[in-house]
């Protein structure tokens, strides 16, 4: 029997007020492919790096596939990406069964501060805190993919 394919179902928004303050976690992520049909990036995420694969989307589903990997690999695998380093700090915060991930961008995307949740389904309903805005999952703009090659600030 085949496991089923793992998924990611990610909305994101645009913040309308000022999240409570959490500590975060410092991130940096390069693009090794990104065209229509995937995504192939890698990312530091504090001292952890992962590789992460991800397909086309659909909605806001897509094929997610994400290892873990030696720190060595992630830094010779930045040195090939496709346009420049992403910066951002990641703040987790946590209202009712979900998780809101907020991300607070540095470098040639700052000034930029989204939020995600990730769901199980496109129609599960989930709370909005005050401090959520616009939804923003249908702008390419805002995909990190994209801010790698047209960054927020050149807007």
């Amino acid at each position: 029997m085949t496991s089923p394919m793992p998924i990611e179902i990610e909305r994101k928004f645009l913040l309308a007020g000022e999240p409570p303050s959490s500590e975060g976690v410092e991130m940096k992520q390069a693009y090794l492919c990104r065209d229509p049909e995937r995504t192939v990036r890698v990312r530091f995420e504090g001292e952890r790096a992962v590789l992460t694969i991800k397909g086309r989307s659909v909605g806001v589903t897509r094929p997610e596939f994400e290892y873990e990997i030696p720190v060595e690999d992630a830094r010779e695998l930045m040195k090939l990406s496709v346009g420049d380093v992403v910066e951002k700090k990641r703040h987790y915060h946590h209202l009712g069964r979900h998780v809101w991930e907020v991300d607070v961008f540095h470098g040639a995307n700052a000034g930029l501060v989204v939020a995600e949740i990730e769901l199980n389904d496109e129609h599960e309903a989930f709370e909005k805190p005050e401090w959520i805005g616009a939804e923003v999952s249908d702008d390419r703009r805002y995909s990190n993919a994209s801010l790698s090659t047209s960054p927020y600030t050149k807007w």
